[in-house]
């Protein structure tokens, strides 16, 4: 039997300009960052005053917004990261992407009618790892990106063999070298993350 699948083009945000670029070349969605919590602590990213103001203008256009949450959270960092969740909630933000199961068991918790997808930074190369976040509460997962498209195969088959959950990979655009979201080692070679 052949499932058909309908992909969604996502693009990345740092700022204003490139959500606006992102949106006149015709992405589904984009993701982006606010003030804390995401990997691309370098980019302009979004401040959490402004973000019903940006979802409104994804969702006019037809764009679906995803905030990325992707970093771990220490404990004196969880009430923040509450405030964050319940910010992104109230703005309409069409899903969170963590790497944390911390933040994920979080968001369920206190947002259970918004979306979370696991990060690249999860490190998922497996179906089993896929199916641990998508039992955890991830409705998406975004594979690692060394997978190979045999390895996307085989993780999608037993995936949807067992309830199945939405995957996502990156096709262009990996700066990081080792495992995916590992930047560490991109940081310290190339002084950027």
């Amino acid at each position: 039997m052949s499932i058909r699948r309908t992909p969604e083009v996502l693009a990345p945000a740092g700022d204003r300009a490139a959500l606006e670029a992102a949106m006149r070349a015709g992405a589904d969605a984009v993701y982006f960052g606010l003030s804390q919590f995401n990997a691309r602590a370098r980019a302009a990213n979004f401040d959490e005053a402004g973000l019903s103001d940006v979802l409104a203008a994804l969702h006019a256009r037809g764009v679906k917004g995803y905030v990325t949450l992707n970093t771990l959270v220490f404990d004196h960092e969880l009430e923040a990261m509450e405030r964050a969740i319940r910010t992104c909630a109230a703005a309409g933000v069409d899903a969170i992407i963590v790497q944390d199961l911390g933040v994920l068991a979080m968001a369920r918790a206190i947002a259970p009618g918004l979306r979370v997808h696991a990060s690249t930074q999860m490190t998922c190369t497996d179906a089993e790892s896929v199916l641990f976040a998508r039992d955890h509460g991830a409705k998406r997962v975004v594979l690692a990106r060394e997978l190979g498209l045999e390895e996307i195969r085989a993780i999608q088959e037993r995936c949807d063999a067992e309830g199945g959950v939405e995957l996502e990979v990156f096709v262009h655009g990996a700066l990081c070298i080792a495992y995916s979201g590992q930047c560490l080692t991109s940081e310290a070679i190339g002084g950027r993350s």
